[in-house]
């Protein structure tokens, strides 16, 4: 077991908090009291030399783990070249091989081009407009639940946390949203016991089409294949098959938002490889450089048509965020950690569906690979929201030595690196339940 004082934070993080509350904007909302010092691997320790296991993977971006030599070694060897060009005036290499290995991996059978920006709501705010640029449409549809960014364009898609939005209005017009496939807590009625996507996109098609927007006017869908902020989500097989469907048939873009959820999180490059569906644009962020800011759009050749000068940016791009893009997927192939993170993720799901049995408030455990969702509940029946109980796991756990952040209603997610051993997913798992235990005695 972790060995970490009983009382957190320690003399040094509180000082770092003290002078970070002074200066930091108060928009900056901190799970617990941790004050990073160092990392490696899935290891971290605090300004006070407390050591942690990382299950967030600094909220799924640590795709290789902190500090993997190898992407470190990559950023320092450009850092001598050269630190910044911009892709949108001039040409450098890094950007152009990793655009090369983008397609390499792509989902899709056309090839693509990439478009790279410094995070993923400036990649959803690429896509808005390559879809609108390409289909010469103005409207969307978003999804309950979602969280795409917090700029404005990607605003009016978010929709997992009110405050998110509160005080913002107008956002962009031209957004409706639908309930998500969350099979755990449908919204829509479902008196024929169908599968609950056919219930979604029915309401899609007959409500939303026929009711409130031809589909003739809808730009793109912008979907996470698995939802993050939402509470990790995984909806049924056959939705992501249909939705890909209704857009064919409409000439509406599907657009795969796979910033949380891409890079190999679920085991396969892309989550929405999980389901066999092809995507005409990607936005992807946080696991694709390690840890290094940088976004990208990528989208099939046909559809990113648009002219020099349309779209640009100054540092989306960076020569750094490239070398270490290049160095994550370059380790993510030579260390197998496609097949490392399945066989792992179905380790931890078998040990937290087993832990289920033994809680009376764990109500779901849902996932793929190491994106991995435990919902709480106060009653596995009625599927109580435990809002407050889950974010006292996520607290006892802290202290207990193991990072774990909350997400949706009363869910908590598991988004390590990629790289993390068998040995402290158990060491994590077993603070977990301890955690659990705990609060579960208070309620």
């Amino acid at each position: 077991m972790a060995t970490v004082p009983m009382i957190l934070p320690g003399q040094l993080a509180q000082s770092w908090i003290k002078r970070d509350h002074a200066h930091l904007s108060p928009s900056y909302a901190r799970a617990y009291p941790f004050v990073m010092d160092r990392g490696r691997g899935s290891e971290v320790w605090d300004a006070d030399g407390n050591r942690f296991i990382d299950m967030n993977g600094g909220i799924a971006v640590t795709a290789t783990g902190h500090s993997h030599p190898d992407v470190v070694q990559a950023i320092k060897d450009q850092a001598d070249r050269f630190l910044h060009m911009s892709g949108t005036d001039f040409y450098f290499d890094k950007m152009v091989q990793l655009a090369e290995k983008l397609n390499d991996i792509r989902p899709l059978k056309e090839e693509v081009y990439t478009f790279f920006t410094n995070s993923g709501s400036e990649a959803v705010e690429v896509a808005i407009k390559l879809a609108r640029h390409f289909t010469g449409r103005q409207q969307f549809i978003g999804f309950q639940g979602g969280f795409h960014g917090r700029t404005m364009g990607a605003l009016s898609f978010t929709s997992s946390k009110a405050i998110y939005r509160k005080n913002f209005a107008p956002s962009m017009p031209g957004v409706i949203h639908i309930p998500y496939c969350y099979p755990y807590r449908p919204i829509l009625a479902n008196p024929e016991n169908k599968d609950y996507g056919d219930v979604v996109l029915d309401y899609l098609e007959e409500v939303v089409f026929a009711q409130m927007v031809t589909p003739h006017e809808v730009a793109g869908i912008l979907i996470e294949p698995i939802q993050g902020e939402g509470g990790y989500v995984v909806p049924t097989q056959q939705f992501m098959a249909r939705l890909r469907d209704i857009c064919t048939r409409h000439g509406i873009m599907l657009i795969a938002d796979e910033v949380q959820s891409g890079m190999g999180r679920t085991g396969r490059w892309w989550a929405i490889e999980n389901f066999d569906v092809e995507p005409d644009i990607i936005t992807s962020a946080k696991g694709i450089a390690s840890g290094l800011p940088l976004g990208a759009v990528i989208a099939r050749k046909s559809v990113m048509n648009w002219r020099p000068g349309q779209q640009g940016s100054t540092f989306g791009g960076n020569p750094l965020s490239c070398a270490a893009g290049l160095a994550t997927i370059d380790v993510i192939e030579r260390e197998g950690l496609l097949q490392h993170t399945l066989d792992v993720g179905d380790y931890a799901m078998d040990v937290l569906s087993e832990m289920k049995e033994r809680h009376a408030t764990i109500g779901d455990v849902r996932g793929k690979g190491l994106m991995i969702g435990v919902e709480f509940v106060l009653d596995k029946v009625k599927k109580t929201v435990a809002h407050d109980h889950a974010e006292n796991i996520v607290a006892k756990a802290f202290e207990k030595g193991a990072l774990f952040l909350g997400c949706g209603k009363s869910s908590i997610r598991m988004s390590p690196a990629l790289n993390i051993s068998r040995q402290l997913t158990d060491e994590a798992l077993a603070i977990f339940e301890d955690a659990i235990t705990e609060a579960e005695a208070e309620l």
